[in-house]
């Protein structure tokens, strides 16, 4: 009797841990970013407001690769241009694998109004 009650709970709290650790994984994996528009974060490309280069690159490194489980070690990301704050607006960025390979990273807007732009890249 004891030891299946050893069991169950051991099995529980190994249930418990990976069900965390997935969720945890979940959250911090995430590739949808919400940016403000203020002066010191947009520029202006093809006469619309658009997310400066420089913090759609910077966001994106720093999100990329938060978790070792989670996605290849890539560095060094440059973005062409800003990225238009218009819904469906997208831009590829560069990046340089662990390896020294380029790797592309296409970046598309989801959501954009007056103060904010909403946007996510692919892995």
């Amino acid at each position: 009797m004891q030891r299946s009650k050893f069991l169950v709970g051991v099995v529980g709290g190994v249930t418990a841990v990976v069900a965390l650790g997935g969720l945890g994984t979940y959250l911090l994996s995430g590739t949808e970013s919400t940016s403000s528009l203020d002066e010191y974060s947009t520029v202006s490309v093809d006469g619309h407001r658009a997310l400066a280069a420089k913090v759609v690159a910077g966001r994106t490194e720093s999100k990329i690769h938060p978790l070792p489980w989670v996605g290849d070690k890539v560095s060094g990301i440059t973005c062409p241009t800003g990225l238009k704050a218009v819904a469906g607006a997208t831009i590829t960025c560069t990046g340089k694998k662990s390896d020294g390979r380029a790797v592309d990273i296409p970046v598309r807007v989801t959501k954009a109004d007056a103060k904010s732009v909403t946007w996510k890249f692919e892995r």
